[in-house]
């Protein structure tokens, strides 16, 4: 690329601005097809990087959701056992009951992790927000993940009660469909990690090519930029000796 005097903006100026900016393009006139193609890529490499930026929130929400589903699980679990206790025949009514009372807190429990798991205001395991999608590449486009749904209605066990006629397979329902939720939101946060590793590899990539195209290569723009002194401190040098030898000989006419 030749670089001259345009404007006031030669080639001194140009090594020295991109020295100094470390960039060997800063403006359209040093180069404009070179630098539409950076500014595209530029532009690639940010949209990449927005992207990995909405996986890794998408990442934390799950991670979220499985602490949260992991916890129903004990819950459930911890039920399960009071169901079994309460299909001893030796109990009474009123240890059924206090049973009972153990049970209904636990699925309150339940109702409180549905309702108050949230991630940036959006809830995550009541089942009204899922699902939801993740913005994930440079043109937008999106992926939608589930979180579950750990409402006592989508559990079937809003009316567990054992101190009546109860079937414990309701409990083993609701821990299959809780564990059914845990298996799909580990297999999205696999797949949400390696979009993440693929937007960053892009990215970096994208990065080095524009490092290889744009970026100011130190040591020869400095070799060049002495040189171009030099030459520019010769040209004065015969610019002034030029001037010098006009004015002898015009003053030569008069003497």
């Amino acid at each position: 690329m030749g670089v001259s005097a345009i404007g006031g903006y030669g080639a001194s100026d140009y090594y020295s601005m991109s020295l100094a900016s470390g960039k060997r393009i800063n403006r359209a006139a040093d180069g404009a097809s070179e630098m539409a193609i950076l500014q595209k890529e530029e532009s690639q490499v940010r949209a990449y990087d927005v992207g990995a930026d909405n996986i890794s929130e998408g990442k934390n929400a799950l991670n979220i959701a499985d602490g949260a589903l992991g916890q129903v699980t004990d819950y459930l679990q911890r039920m399960r056992e009071l169901g079994v206790k309460a299909s001893n025949g030796l109990l009474s009514q009123s240890d059924k009951k206090s049973i009972q009372d153990e049970i209904d807190q636990l699925k309150q429990g339940i109702t409180d992790i549905a309702g108050m798991t949230n991630y940036n205001e959006r809830n995550l395991v009541g089942g009204a927000d899922n699902p939801v999608s993740i913005a994930m590449d440079m043109n937008g486009t999106g992926k939608d993940i589930n979180f579950g749904n750990a409402n006592l209605d989508a559990l079937g066990i809003e009316d567990f009660d054992v101190t009546g006629s109860f079937d414990l397979s309701v409990i083993d329902k609701a821990l299959e469909s809780i564990n059914k939720s845990r298996s799909t939101v580990g297999a999205q946060t696999n797949a949400l990690e390696y979009a993440y590793n693929s937007n960053r590899n892009t990215a970096y990539n994208l990065t080095s090519g524009i490092s290889k195209m744009g970026d100011t290569e130190y040591g020869d723009y400095v070799s060049k930029l002495q040189k171009q002194h030099t030459l520019d401190t010769y040209r004065l040098m015969m610019q002034k000796k030029q001037m010098e030898n006009k004015q002898r000989n015009t003053m030569a006419l008069f003497t």
